[in-house]
């Protein structure tokens, strides 16, 4: 097997915001914002619904309306990427792989993570800005349950077989991903129902590389997890 790109997860993953729920980017957004018990009321209310995940989306971008985006991002930026993330990616930039985000958090954040990193590309929800402020709008390109189909779609614009990626998840919505791709890794998964699902997990991201160098070689196989 040659794993020819790595996909990651956003949240809980390559950035880890602390003191908010699944240290997600909406969440550090809507502390940002000044909105974060709203937002925590709406995270409950729809809470267990991934199908009403746009629903979610649209109430809490409506709750950003005509805040300047600069009062978010100066509190959000730099990202807090968990460990080991800077150097894993500079040594996987060494190798001829395609990197980058697939995920159901915010492009604000993304964006950011992918031009710093210099990943190849990045798939997130957009919170619509207009003259410098959140205009209350956004647009869902990735859902809660839609994951793999997003996956799907970059492995088709790349020309990649899902066979050719590997995906690094933390959360009970990359099960599908890990499930389908060539190469599944849990990073610190949040349930041992995500551990299961993968062929590896890691708790550092300078795990990674060699994991990866290691699964290319033709006598690998990746089918049994690290404890």
């Amino acid at each position: 097997m040659r794993i020819r790109a790595v996909f990651f997860d956003l949240d809980g993953t390559l950035v880890r915001y602390q003191g908010v729920a699944y240290e997600s980017s909406w969440g550090a957004i809507g502390l940002a914002a000044g909105v974060g018990k709203e937002w925590d009321e709406l995270l409950q209310q729809y809470r267990g619904q991934p199908h009403r995940y746009p629903e979610w989306v649209r109430e809490n971008a409506s709750l950003l309306r005509g805040i300047p985006v600069e009062r978010v991002t100066q509190k959000i930026f730099p990202p807090p990427y968990a460990p080991g993330v800077r150097e894993a990616i500079l040594s996987l930039k060494h190798r001829d792989l395609v990197l980058g985000v697939v995920s159901s958090g915010v492009s604000l954040v993304a964006e950011r993570v992918k031009n710093e990193l210099g990943l190849d590309f990045c798939v997130a929800n957009d919170l619509v800005v207009a003259d410098g402020v959140f205009t209350g709008e956004a647009i869902v390109r990735v859902g809660l349950a839609d994951k793999l189909q997003a996956v799907q779609r970059e492995a088709r614009r790349l020309h990649l077989t899902l066979e050719e990626i590997a995906f690094v998840g933390d959360h009970l919505n990359d099960i599908p991903v890990l499930q389908a791709v060539g190469l599944g890794i849990a990073y610190a998964p949040k349930e041992a129902e995500v551990a299961e699902a993968a062929h590896f997990v890691i708790q550092d991201f300078q795990e990674l590389p060699r994991l990866l160098f290691a699964s290319s070689s033709p006598n690998s196989s990746p089918s049994l997890p690290i404890p």
